[in-house]
């Protein structure tokens, strides 16, 4: 049996850095039974969190490559399996769940409905007792943007509204949203999320955009695959964009950190001394063989002190 993490985090001075897990689901190695195995001893070992991807459709040919793997394509199984749906997925793990919270890593705004959106994730927290993180970010697909109904080029713009207005709907009785992407009059969304004022929004994108839109929406900033070394240079840019809207990374801004691969002891301690707050860690393999050795693995992260 796995031991279980008292705190689940690494000590960085008075401050903590907690441990979570990224995951992607695809079909069909990922069923249901390995994916109840992965939340429910995830949540057992002490993980803070379970994030996952997001791609509606897949393409074999595709304009720009996909930043996550060396080859520019997405990982899938041979012969064929696409990512599953992150709602559901969610829903479906919550279910068997207590305490461990749940993140997009990233959700694709740039080519989703802002109010189907608000309410999805709304019901997600409100269901969870306020367990949901909204990780955002406009996307890098080309193809899929389009696939999904809407225009490439204009998309970060798009997004921008997409926050203004989800905002809005998670915390106004009576929403009235006038812009140039979405216009919305009289409208009233329920269930509000637990958490208040709502679900926090952390931002990807490692663009002088992503960071503006981190700073104007964010409760943090979410790096994907990045080194110790690469998370120090990316923190320069991000943190002179926080300073210039008056702000700065601490207890209302966040940073939260995937890095490319296995991570060591010296990683982690590394990635602590940055002051990233949560460290999510890769687990490509759902195999309950493979699974339980990853877990001790993070398991040792979150005893390691700096």
């Amino acid at each position: 049996m796995l031991p279980r993490a008292q705190d689940a985090t690494i000590i960085q001075g008075s401050e903590s850095m907690k441990i979570g897990v990224f995951s992607t689901f695809l079909s069909p190695v990922s069923t249901p039974e390995t994916m109840v195995n992965f939340a429910t001893k995830s949540e057992a070992a002490g993980i803070d969190s379970i994030w996952v991807g997001e791609h509606v459709v897949l393409f074999d040919e595709m304009e720009f490559p996909y930043p996550g793997s060396p080859d520019g394509k997405i990982p899938v199984p041979a012969g064929g399996g696409g990512l599953m749906d992150s709602v559901a997925s969610f829903g479906f793990m919550a279910a068997h769940t207590k305490t461990v919270r749940f993140g997009t890593g990233i959700c694709l705004i740039g080519q989703r409905n802002p109010i189907y959106t608000a309410k999805e994730f709304a019901t997600l927290d409100y269901l969870t007792g306020g367990r949901m993180d909204f990780g955002v970010g406009i996307g890098w697909c080309k193809e899929e943007v389009i696939a999904c109904g809407y225009t490439w080029e204009d998309r970060g713009a798009r997004a921008n509204e997409f926050l203004e207005l989800t905002q809005k709907l998670w915390t106004e009785e009576v929403v009235h949203y006038s812009g140039k992407h979405f216009d919305v009059q009289g409208a009233k969304l329920d269930p509000k999320p637990a958490q208040k004022p709502h679900i926090p929004i952390i931002v990807g994108g490692h663009s002088k955009a992503g960071f503006k839109r981190a700073a104007r929406f964010g409760a943090g900033w979410y790096g994907f695959a990045l080194s110790p070394e690469n998370t120090e240079a990316v923190l320069k840019g991000l943190d002179a964009t926080l300073a210039e809207a008056g702000k700065s990374r601490g207890p209302d801004f966040e940073l939260v950190i995937t890095p490319p691969g296995r991570v060591t002891e010296d990683d982690a301690r590394a990635y602590a001394d940055l002051g990233v707050d949560r460290l999510v860690i890769q687990m490509p393999n759902h195999r309950p063989d493979k699974l339980d050795g990853m877990l001790d693995h993070a398991n040792t992260l979150m005893n390691v002190t700096a």
